[in-house]
């Protein structure tokens, strides 16, 4: 019902024929009150939660990209390291499926996966500080600088937004390290890829050929389907170490892989069961 309301002013024929079904012809939507969202409740601690889980997400997907490492395959293990690890946890399942990983580890140790480092900016730093300008890179040099709150000081002088930033120095036991950037935490990927997981990712590969398959022959998305999957050989290895992913992902009842004699590209057949 306030879905169709706030919606009316946009869809207003659209809205009007949903909300007469809702109702049984109770009025048209465009004559009721406007929705309060006060009516509603607000859960500011799941709204906290979501918040972290899709900032750690872009992040973790920022370094996939970084690393050549594509979506379909699953790695093994990410670590999300943050002050607010409650507010993540009921939302582990949601990591997993977004980031393709066997395990999520949540931990409240951030220093055990590196640490930041200050770094100055000397263009924003000489024309204010002049000639205390070497004082203060004397002084960074010699990790003589602290942060209270919001501020920075070096050497006993406080900086300015601008003049300075941090960057992250990786002290984990190997993976890809990232800070989140609405929290004082960071995350690590684990980019160890074994057989396995190739294999695996190999097989996810295969799921999406056939679902473009299956479009391409104007399959309905309920139709089952006889699957016949001609390849290399670690295309058909892939396939039969993970067979009964790729049938019930792509509604195949039945299901056939030959070994291409030569290298070549894999070659799908989809041909619809009769319901």
């Amino acid at each position: 019902m306030t879905l169709c309301q706030v919606a009316a002013p946009l869809l207003p024929l659209v809205t009007e024929h949903v909300h007469d079904g809702l109702t049984g012809n109770g009025g048209s939507v465009h004559l009721t009150d406007w929705p309060s969202a006060e009516q509603f409740p607000r859960d500011a601690e799941l709204h906290a939660g979501m918040a972290q889980v899709r900032d750690a997400c872009s992040t973790l997907l920022s370094l996939r990209k970084a690393e050549g490492l594509r979506v379909r395959l699953p790695l093994a293990k990410a670590v999300v390291a943050t002050p607010d690890v409650d507010l993540i946890a009921p939302h582990l399942e949601i990591l997993r499926d977004e980031l393709n990983v066997k395990d999520v580890e949540l931990t409240t140790d951030v220093d055990r996966f590196g640490r930041k480092e200050l770094v100055l900016n000397p263009k924003a730093l000489g024309p204010r500080l002049g000639g205390r300008m070497q004082q203060v890179v004397r002084a960074h040099k010699a990790g003589d600088w602290s942060v209270a709150g919001n501020a920075v000081i070096v050497g006993g002088v406080e900086l300015l937004d601008g003049e300075f930033d941090f960057r992250l120095v990786s002290d984990g036991d190997g993976g890809a390290v990232a800070t989140l950037k609405n929290t004082e935490g960071l995350v690590v990927l684990d980019t160890e890829v074994t057989a396995e997981l190739e294999q695996e990712g190999a097989a996810r590969d295969l799921i999406r050929q056939i679902q473009q398959a299956r479009r391409e022959a104007d399959l309905d998305v309920s139709d089952r389907i006889r699957l016949t999957i001609t390849g290399t050989e670690s295309v058909v290895q892939a396939f039969e170490a993970h067979r009964a992913l790729v049938m019930r992902e792509t509604l195949a009842v039945e299901a056939r892989s030959d070994a291409m004699a030569t290298e070549g590209e894999t070659e799908i057949v989809v041909e619809r069961v009769p319901s």
